[in-house]
């Protein structure tokens, strides 16, 4: 609508033209004013306005400061200045131009369908690329998981990323006259957990390489070293405090070395115990692992694990967890479900099956968690000598 056009032109129009919300207002081509649909209506509607501005230019009820964007603007630029220009600029629209000169109108409805499909596509893809790193997660795993079936035909091991992927991993291996196993809790779950397992369980294999399975103590030291040196947080314990460091991350563990000649298990963990019900005990045994983390910037690079060298009596039933578990919130109170309640399922199902054992950790734990939500990864070893 040129500037000189009048108001009853622009009535004219807009009875017409219903679907018109706003008709912008140019001078020589070039856009100087937006009139609103609703606003040019109401102020028309009142006593005496026909007779008085129905022949007066069309710039009496025009916005004078419209928002003006111009055609060859990204999507997310103009997402930016309508938000900003506030509820004016998605309520009635706003001008675009091409080389100045008037192009179209815009409308807020228009721009949120167009941002909502892009964030759409956007999300479907992050899913997919999330969805395909389970997969290369998972078949990570899968060596291990063939190593135990073929190992211990009473065992049972639980992995639940809290998201698609996770930031809890597992490794079983076996050797000449024993086997490896390992749990491990990364910092963090979901894609920068899931980061942290391919740092840490690579770590472990070269540690593996280097110095064999029998010394799980050592293991763990050369674990937390390598994360310290691939995160740059070997800065002598005092990264944190200076701000060298760009991170701090690491894992809690558990390292198991079972020596079938002896019938011993050599024990190391950080963070992470080892729980034993031996046949005939009304107790459950927790061997406790030492209370440092591995890998974190408060973590000295000198420091060392110990081993812990257990007889087991054939028909124990053993059994490793990360904190999923015992951290989850639920019960009529809110509060976490706790090694108390974990001891009770392992006692009452002392002779059962390591599977049926973890069934019914899973069942509880399920009811214990109710309608809260998942905090964490959750991974958990069951088996039986």
């Amino acid at each position: 609508m040129q500037a000189d056009a009048s108001n009853f032109a622009v009535l004219e129009l807009f009875t017409e033209r219903r679907d018109m919300m706003s008709l912008p207002v140019t001078e020589q081509q070039k856009p100087i004013g937006l009139i609103s649909r609703n606003i040019f209506m109401s102020q028309m509607s009142k006593p005496f306005y026909h007779e008085v501005y129905g022949k007066k230019s069309c710039i009496a009820f025009m916005d004078k400061e419209p928002l003006i964007v111009d055609g060859a603007m990204s999507i997310e630029d103009l997402t930016f200045r309508a938000v900003e220009a506030g509820e004016k600029a998605l309520a009635d629209g706003f001008i675009i131009t091409e080389d100045g000169a008037l192009a179209g109108v815009g409308f807020g409805l228009q721009l949120m369908n167009v941002v909502a499909t892009m964030q759409a596509e956007k999300n479907r893809q992050i899913m997919h690329s999330i969805d395909y790193a389970s997969v290369i997660q998972r078949a990570l795993l899968r060596t291990s998981d063939a190593e135990l079936r073929a190992t211990l035909p009473d065992a049972h091991l639980e992995w639940q990323p809290r998201d698609v992927v996770g930031g809890d991993f597992y490794f079983f291996e076996r050797h000449a006259g024993g086997w490896f196993a390992a749990i491990a809790d990364c910092t963090g779950h979901g894609v920068p957990g899931a980061f942290m397992t391919l740092i840490a369980s690579s770590a472990l294999s070269q540690a593996l390489r280097a110095l064999g399975p029998h010394d799980p103590a050592a293991l763990i030291g050369a674990v937390s070293r390598a994360i310290k040196t691939l995160l740059g947080q070997d800065g002598a314990g005092n990264g944190a405090a200076t701000g060298h460091a760009g991170s701090n991350d690491g894992m809690d563990c558990a390292f198991l070395c079972y020596d079938t000649a002896s019938a011993s298990l050599r024990f190391a963990g950080a963070k992470l115990a080892l729980h034993v019900v031996a046949p005939g005990e009304d107790s459950v045994r927790a061997i406790d692992g030492a209370r440092m983390g591995v890998g974190y910037v408060d973590t000295p690079a000198a420091y060392c694990w110990h081993n812990e060298t257990l007889a087991i009596p054939a028909g124990s039933l053993l059994f490793l967890t990360t904190d999923g578990l015992l951290d989850q919130i639920g019960g009529a109170r809110d509060i976490a479900y706790g090694k108390r309640r974990m001891r009770e399922q392992l006692l009452a199902r002392r002779d059962a099956p390591a599977g049926e054992v973890a069934a019914a950790l899973l069942q509880d734990s399920a009811a214990w968690q109710g309608k809260q939500p998942r905090r964490d990864d959750l991974t958990f070893f069951c088996f039986r000598l």
